[in-house]
């Protein structure tokens, strides 16, 4: 960033002034793409789903405001609650809405329950009077329910077909009802061409209720895991096959009744569901195109039981995952034809019973910090957790305080950090803890080493997140914020401009305080006071 000079013209201030004023009102731009019936056709896009087992979870109006910042536009709720929908409103971002497998009973043995339903979750964020009507893109009645809750299965297609019903007489059929199926419901899925649904389920459940998904024009909602293809196959299937990295042909998988390859293990599982779904002979409609509610990678497990859960490999999946979908490259079976994809998940669930993964496979800490950086550049903008120069060192949340004090003697001792500004009476002497203390020396010392690897190890002590730390008065030397502005003596001092409107909804979220926009016009203010008082031209 440029320096700007604080002895010029008044009207300069001015001018400034307006144009801050102007950005106060037009946050982070970014934009929704459209999917026609919930991902069944249009541009292919990247969501996220949002489950709720996490410790201190955001508010349902931070949520919205973190998702803005993340350039997250489209996500899957799990149930229809009112207040993230309410807050998603204000967003921008548009929802697939889940009905829990508990609530399948009352909605496929009652029309009018189902009705009822429709009037109480959907009308208020979708109907014709709603603020947002294009908030709630879909719905998804219940979450594999064939494994998770067969019990149900008798009821399953009623319920979709009365809220279908429903939606149609509160003129909301441009709003497609699927139900969300485990990929273990296809047999031999390798090679591709020789798969098909499992017999136990294909007439009796899944036979109409692809006629009706046909008849529709909705898509086959399916939650299709490569980390768990890659966990059965006792070593048939490399690695880089199941991450999406490119492998030598030799090594490609080509299905002997085809002749065509694969190179990642996602393309195939999408060509089996599709030779799947040819195999029952559905009729009506124009097909049945996929949507992929579910898809991810965790990023820690058990050692023993699943090496492959690490934070590389979850990286590498979902970079990689993001990549293709946005190149819009399809299947080998249906080239050009891509599917949207949701990636499981936003935020770690540390409150999900279960493996040690179960509670390891968010993008994100339930605080907002990455649980890694992701390589998405150059993918149309989606999330801000990326590998970009924005990055900061702060005190890792599973160290304990002695190590994090050890860790910050050391920075601004042996480490020749500059750490004055943590000093009484200092911009970040409050608050007055060892952990805010020991975030800016890190920074400080991370950020001195050019952002070095391993320059916020610290035994352990630091981790690197893409959330600006900065708060109040006190600016991070990471931060964007910071910009070398000349004195009229020729020394530099360092000084905050107005953050981007990313930052000022992290500030936000982290810690509640003034945001960067409020803090950047107090800084004018004063300046300008300052130019009042020392410049008797300043009203001329």
């Amino acid at each position: 960033m440029g320096s700007r000079s604080r002895g010029g013209r008044g009207c300069r201030l001015l001018l400034l002034l307006l144009h801050l004023l102007s950005l106060r009102s037009s946050l982070l731009p970014w934009s929704a793409v459209s999917a026609a019936r919930g991902g069944g056709s249009g541009d292919p896009y990247i969501g996220v789903t949002i489950g709720t087992a996490v410790t201190n979870l955001l508010s349902p109006s931070d949520l919205a405001e973190f998702l803005r910042a993340q350039r997250i536009t489209h996500v899957r709720l799990y149930d229809a609650d009112p207040r993230f929908l309410s807050a998603l409103a204000s967003s921008g971002a548009r929802a697939i809405v889940g009905v829990p497998n508990d609530e399948l009973l009352a909605l496929g043995s009652s029309p009018a329950t189902a009705s009822a339903w429709v009037a109480r979750r959907v009308l208020p964020y979708a109907g014709a009077n709603s603020s947002s009507p294009g908030l709630i893109t879909a719905i998804a009645v219940g979450d594999e329910v064939p494994t998770a809750l067969p019990s149900a299965l008798p009821v399953l297609l009623p319920a979709i077909q009365s809220l279908a019903a429903a939606l149609a007489a509160a003129n909301l059929s441009s709003i497609p009802v699927s139900t969300p199926l485990p990929f273990s419901v296809v047999l031999d899925p390798f090679p591709p061409s020789q798969a098909f649904f499992n017999q136990s389920l294909a007439k009796s459940f899944l036979l109409p209720l692809l006629s009706h998904l046909a008849n529709t024009s909705t898509p086959l909602m399916l939650n299709l895991y490569p980390y768990y293809s890659l966990m059965q196959s006792n070593g048939v299937i490399p690695l880089d096959n199941a991450l999406f990295k490119p492998l030598p042909p030799s090594l490609e998988m080509v299905d002997p009744n085809t002749l065509l390859h694969y190179t990642n293990v996602f393309d195939a599982m999408l060509d089996a569901v599709h030779v799947a779904v040819k195999n029952l002979n559905v009729s009506g409609g124009g097909g049945v195109p996929v949507l992929v509610t579910e898809t991810g990678w965790p990023s820690y497990g058990d050692r023993k039981a699943e090496p492959y859960a690490t934070r590389d490999n979850a990286d590498a999946y979902n970079s990689n995952l993001i990549k293709h979908v946005t190149d819009k490259p399809g299947t080998p079976m249906r080239p050009g034809a891509q599917a949207s994809v949701y990636i499981y998940e936003l935020f770690n669930e540390d409150l999900r019973p279960g493996p040690v993964s179960e509670a390891n496979w968010g993008l994100f800490h339930g605080n907002g910090t990455p649980v890694y950086l992701l390589h998405v550049s150059g993918t149309g903008g989606f999330l801000a957790n990326d590998t970009t120069d924005r990055t900061f060192c702060i005190a890792s949340d599973d160290a304990d305080e002695k190590s994090v004090q050890a860790a910050m003697d050391w920075a601004c001792g042996p480490g020749r950090t500059d750490c004055t500004a943590i000093q009484p009476g200092q911009g970040c002497y409050e608050p007055n803890d060892v952990r805010s203390h020991a975030s800016y020396a890190f920074d400080s010392y991370y950020q001195s080493q050019g952002k070095a690897a391993g320059s916020c190890y610290f035994q352990g002590a630091g981790m690197v997140t893409t959330t600006d730390p900065s708060h109040d008065s006190c600016i991070f030397p990471g931060s964007k914020l910071l910009s070398n502005v000349t004195k009229s003596d020729g020394a530099n001092t360092t000084t905050a401009q107005t953050s981007d409107a990313e930052g000022s909804a992290i500030w936000r979220l982290r810690t509640g305080r003034e945001t960067g926009f409020l803090f950047a016009l107090r800084w004018l203010l004063s300046m300008m006071l300052v130019v009042i008082t020392s410049n008797s031209n300043f009203w001329r």
